[in-house]
Formats: C-alpha cells, structure tokens, sequence
C-alpha cells in the first residue's frame, strides 16, 4: 500500500494517501453539507448525512495515521472526533426512531 503510484509537482501519491484524501475529503465536506441543509431549512440543521460523513472521514484517516504513516498525533486528532460523532448519530437515530413512534402513535 505504500508502493508510488504518481509523482508530480513534488507530491507522491501512494494508495494510504489516496485514502487519506478520501478521509480529508469527508471530514471537510460534511461543513458544506451541514451549510446547505441550513440554507434549504433557513435555520441551523445537522443533518444525520453530517455524522455519518464524519464518522468514516475520521475512520479513514485513523486507517491512514495508522497503517501508512504510523503518526501518533494524526491518530489522536482523529481518534476523539470518532467517537463523538458516533455518539451524535446514536442520539440522531434514536430521536427519529422516538420520534416516529410518537407519530404512528398518536395516527393510529
């Protein structure tokens, strides 16, 4: 996984970076993703695609820091936002879930 598969413009790209950017790419674009969802609501909105794009941003760059670059700080700065962001989506599905039941509930 760590053999070159591109060189240019002085940056090596290897198959862990690629993931890497992958994880980059995640974690970065779950703040547009959050921005349009606020602009669509015309209010703050997290929506659940938020957690879940946080939750593998994070796992792909722990995968990174950990396999292809053995980086304790890269491991740690992404170790914390995992697991918050698991805990989120588990409280994101559970009020929808709570929140359903109230409905079909109070319907039927």
């Amino acid at each position: 996984m760590n053999e070159v598969i591109h060189m240019a413009f002085g940056i090596t790209i290897t198959p862990w970076k690629l993931i890497g950017y992958l994880g980059v790419a995640l974690f970065a674009g779950r703040w547009f993703v959050q921005m349009y969802y606020s602009r669509k609501y015309r209010r703050p909105v997290v929506p659940t695609v938020f957690w879940l794009m946080s939750i593998s941003g994070s796992l792909l760059l722990l995968s990174y820091f950990i396999f292809g670059k053995n980086d304790s700080v890269g491991i740690l700065s992404n170790l914390f936002p995992a697991g918050v962001a698991g805990y989120n989506l588990y409280l994101d599905l559970r009020h929808k879930r709570s929140r359903q039941d109230a409905e079909a509930t109070s319907s039927g």
